[in-house]
């Protein structure tokens, strides 16, 4: 019979590409990947990999063998999800993705009532980018993704995915206490014309607002600064090296220094947990999204 462990490791490699990839994703070390590949050849009595240069690549052999591997993983996650669900409890792992400042702002008190009220449910938490989690969350690596995107910059979801908006969260302009703007009501995207940006990088959904923002008010935002984090950015602002747009949630004080403009209209992104629908039966998700909308009251913010 063969290991299901072993189909697990080549059906790794087919997805991703690479021994070490492959092992990134399952938690083991690239030598253990490629252990358990040579034991399932000798399993098997079939060539499954061929080197080709530094990297190997799978025989058609393989990639037929990992196209059913496919298909009995996917029966053996249904058949622990039918069992879990029978039981009714949260147990077993889960795994949550979340951005920084959902990280922060959000995920310790659901973390929290999680810890509290299932303590069967052993939660692993992975901070990244709303991109990669979505596509971690598409790939079966991850369970919940906590996302994000604006009204004019929506997320769009593969087939499979489910979601649920758990809340706005409204965004500011922050400016040095000695620039220009510093003491008026509130501003529009035309009278920031000529600032010098501190902004997330190229490819955020942050940097994707601020351009079809100020675009479609008839202004090129120049970005000075690409900074990820938002702690370093509060850093340049009380510096007056800039100005920047800063979501409440998980913000924290601001440095003396700086103060907020708001703009108008008012920008907010929206916050949702993403999950393959295939799953949602699974009492480990139900009770943890509903955690993480009962925890939104609770949040950290501005």
């Amino acid at each position: 019979m063969i290991d299901l462990a072993r189909l697990k490791a080549l059906h790794a490699v087919a997805q991703y590409g690479s021994v070490n990839r492959a092992a990134e994703v399952l938690g083991y070390t690239p030598s253990a990947v490629s252990q358990q590949l040579a034991k399932l050849e000798r399993e098997t009595r079939t060539t499954l990999i061929e080197r080709q240069g530094r990297g190997i690549v799978l025989t058609d052999a393989a990639q037929q063998l990992a196209s059913t591997a496919a298909r009995i993983l996917e029966l053996v996650e249904d058949a622990e999800l039918t069992l879990e669900e029978q039981r009714g409890q949260a147990i077993g792992t889960l795994s949550i993705a979340a951005f920084p400042t959902a990280a922060r702002g959000l995920l310790p008190p659901a973390l929290a009532r999680l810890v509290d009220e299932h303590q069967q449910l052993d939660v692993r938490v992975l901070e990244t980018d709303p991109f990669e989690a979505v596509a971690a969350v598409n790939r079966g690596e991850i369970d919940i993704a906590i996302v994000h995107d604006w009204h004019n910059t929506p997320l769009g979801l593969p087939d499979g995915l489910s979601r649920v908006k758990l809340g706005s969260d409204p965004a500011d302009v922050l400016v040095p206490a000695t620039h220009r703007l510093a003491g008026k009501e509130f501003v529009r995207a035309e009278d920031l014309v000529g600032e010098r940006w501190i902004c997330q990088p190229v490819g955020s959904i942050c940097h994707e607002w601020l351009i079809r923002t100020m675009r479609r008010a008839g202004v090129e935002p120049e970005v000075a600064y690409s900074v990820a984090e938002y702690q370093t950015q509060l850093a340049m602002l009380a510096r007056g090296l800039g100005i920047g747009l800063l979501p409440r949630l998980g913000r924290g004080p601001l440095p003396d220094g700086v103060v907020v403009v708001p703009l108008q209209p008012a920008p907010s992104r929206r916050l949702y947990a993403v999950w393959r629908t295939t799953t949602s039966r699974r009492p480990a998700i139900t009770v943890t999204l509903a955690t993480l909308k009962a925890a939104w009251p609770d949040r950290d913010t501005a």
